[in-house]
């Protein structure tokens, strides 16, 4: 009997170690996104994006009421590449909250946007992944984009 429950926490400690592991190469992948986004660098972003990314923005129309708008992964990219130098931007994401099932993850984030070294706007980043290989790939990214009941809408960009 002794002999069954060290091989069933055993067996425990192994599931609990793979599942860290994905989480990790999870993690990797968006913050991977970031590093690319915020480096513009167009290339590593493509590296862990599907080729078929959707992504959509969940935010206030002008007449104050909540839409989902369709985004285009390429107008992130053009945007990302055409901003001048001299105009600094940056996703800075707050926390983490990783889910796995199999080849299939969820990651919410919340972030802050700093652009041209002003506070922007704040939200939620909802990325969805799927294991191809040993690699994990964003299939879909939406996000909330906000400007009031931002917890920590600081003076300025760290």
């Amino acid at each position: 009997m002794k002999y069954f429950a060290l091989l069933l926490l055993f067996l425990y400690v192994n599931v609990i170690n793979a599942q860290i592991d994905e989480e990790v190469k999870v993690k990797y992948a968006v913050e991977t996104f970031f590093y690319a986004l915020n480096g513009k660098n167009e290339f590593a972003m493509k590296g862990v994006v599907d080729t078929d990314v959707k992504m959509q923005m969940v935010n206030l129309n002008v007449l104050g009421n909540m839409i989902v708008q369709n985004t285009n992964f390429n107008d992130l990219i053009n945007f990302m590449i055409t901003t001048p130098d001299s105009i600094p931007f940056h996703e800075k994401i707050l926390d983490y909250k990783i889910q796995i099932d199999g080849g299939m993850a969820h990651v919410w984030a919340p972030y802050e946007f700093w652009y041209n070294g002003e506070f922007s706007h704040c939200g939620v980043n909802s990325f969805q992944l799927f294991k191809e290989k040993e690699a994990w790939k964003i299939i879909y990214l939406v996000d909330s984009r906000r400007r009031e009941d931002c917890d920590s809408a600081p003076a300025k960009s760290e």
